[in-house]
């Protein structure tokens, strides 16, 4: 009697497999799979779009195999002057200093530039990687920043509805005040796009200066009361949510529905 034929669901694409293995995000992957790095049962393999049977196929990255291991998915409240990086030539620290190195090779997921502090995942889920990071799955982070001065109405609707800079349309899915201090004001901040610097880069073509930037959650994760320098395990109820839709390529009807916003961090 002949054997029955794989079922379509058991293959995967050749990037995809690999960012589940922990190798790096899709795009790294597909990098090295068109460097000529990546063999497959022992024949080196170019092809982008490929489909593999993890469990009759052995792939191997650079001559070492390479199996999906455990995942694992922190949360990092990040301090100003940390660097979202696995390796900074300057020798700078890194949000894989505050994390013990047992955890495995991990990689961040939501960057933040060295100024700011807040919210970064950290993760060797290569699938919910990606889909945290592309602006097609709209997963909203949410911050409070505080500047200079008090912007109007009209300035935060303006922020609403998009302003050019350096080529690019920027845009906050919300943006309102959260408290005046008499020369500086806090506001809240719910963003899905991601582009480099793009807070500060809105306040300023508006002519404002970002004080303080601080990211307080990344879709259904918040920062809540994690100490800065601090880390924690995803909860099951947040890992669930966060990871609900990873083997669904379509994105869901719309962004997520922020919560309401915390009052801004206590000066210090």
């Amino acid at each position: 009697m002949a054997s029955p034929k794989p079922s379509p669901n058991r293959f995967v694409r050749l990037h995809k497999y690999l960012a589940q293995c922990g190798i790096g995000s899709r795009r790294a992957c597909e990098g090295l799979i068109a460097a000529g790095h990546v063999a497959v049962n022992g024949v080196p393999e170019t092809r982008l779009g490929i489909r593999i049977d993890p469990r009759r196929d052995t792939v191997t990255v650079k001559g070492r195999s390479c199996r999906p291991a455990p995942f694992v998915y922190l949360a990092v409240n990040k301090p100003r002057g940390v660097v979202c990086t696995c390796r900074d030539p300057q020798r700078r620290r890194t949000i894989l200093d505050l994390v013990p190195a047992d955890h495995g090779r991990l990689y961040p997921v939501g960057r933040l530039d060295r100024d700011s502090e807040g919210l970064v995942l950290l993760t060797n889920d290569g699938n919910t990687a990606h889909r945290l990071a592309h602006p097609r799955y709209r997963i909203t982070k949410q911050y409070v920043v505080q500047v200079t001065g008090v912007p109007s109405d009209v300035l935060l609707r303006q922020m609403r509805h998009g302003i050019r800079s350096g080529g690019e349309l920027l845009r906050a899915d919300q943006a309102r005040i959260v408290r005046t201090d008499g020369t500086a004001t806090w506001c809240g901040l719910v963003l899905h796009q991601g582009r480099k610097r793009e807070i500060r880069r809105m306040f300023d073509v508006l002519g404002f200066q970002v004080l303080r930037l601080r990211r307080i959650a990344i879709g259904p994760v918040r920062l809540g009361n994690l100490a800065p320098g601090r880390w924690r395990h995803l909860t099951p109820r947040e890992l669930s949510r966060l990871t609900g839709s990873q083997n669904d390529d379509r994105p869901p009807g719309g962004p997520q529905t922020p919560g309401v916003l915390p009052a801004p961090p206590a000066p210090r």
